[in-house]
């Protein structure tokens, strides 16, 4: 028994390891015409292995390149397309490199940063003022975002005014507005047992039997006076 830790390895794994060992076999046809042909059915039973490649506009391209990559480039078809080129199928990309950016106050985004710097450069107090105002709503929508915990409002407003080198200031015990904080106008029911709406009070009905045995009761009276003249 041969373990497949022991065969070679897979190129394209997609494809799975029978298609290989067909495209490894074509080489070993004599005769173009039928090593072509060999290699078009080839290709229709990679396509059933991966149907997703249909999803591509060139996907017929793509079979033909990936039958030359298994192959190891070592085929004499007369393929529809041009074979692939080696190298500039086995060079890697250029590495595009990290950015080091240091964030002090990454909580809050780059982009809100740059954004503070700039407004930190406005000359009119009153616009200054106002996009202070904004600037520290968003500081704490997104500091929220990447915490859920509740955060002071002075938190923020200490952050802003550091950031902006003193030029942007609220003022301290400010109210700042965040997304998901929905204020509410509706005044708060007093605690205790309240009423249901839409039940109302069931009225007491009166003892008629209590109430006319009582001697006190006109009707009682009648009652006695009508006995007497009976």
């Amino acid at each position: 028994m041969t373990y497949n830790t022991e065969k070679e390895q897979i190129v394209i794994s997609e494809y799975g390891r029978c298609i290989q060992e067909m495209i490894k076999k074509l080489p070993e046809i004599e005769d173009r015409e039928q090593r072509t042909e060999a290699a078009r059915y080839i290709i229709s039973v990679m396509v059933q292995m991966n149907p997703g490649i249909k999803q591509s506009s060139d996907y017929e391209h793509k079979l033909w390149d990936h039958l030359y990559m298994i192959s190891g480039y070592n085929l004499d078809l007369d393929s529809p397309f041009a074979p692939p080129i080696p190298a500039e199928q086995q060079s890697k990309p250029q590495h595009v490199g990290y950015q080091h950016n240091d964030i002090k106050y990454g909580h809050y985004g780059q982009y809100l940063i740059k954004m503070i710097e700039a407004a930190s450069q406005e000359e009119n107090d009153e616009v200054r003022e106002a996009l202070a105002y904004s600037l520290a709503a968003q500081m704490k929508r997104n500091y929220l975002e990447w915490n859920k915990s509740v955060v002071s409002d002075q938190v923020i407003i200490d952050d802003l005014k550091t950031i902006s080198g003193g030029r942007l200031v609220i003022e301290d015990e400010t109210k700042l507005n965040a997304t998901g904080e929905i204020p509410s106008g509706k005044a708060q029911q007093p605690q205790g047992k309240t009423q249901p709406q839409g039940k109302k009070k069931k009225k007491k009905v009166p003892n008629l039997k209590a109430n006319m045995n009582n001697p006190n009761n006109p009707a009682y009276k009648r009652r006695m006076e009508q006995m007497g003249k009976q």
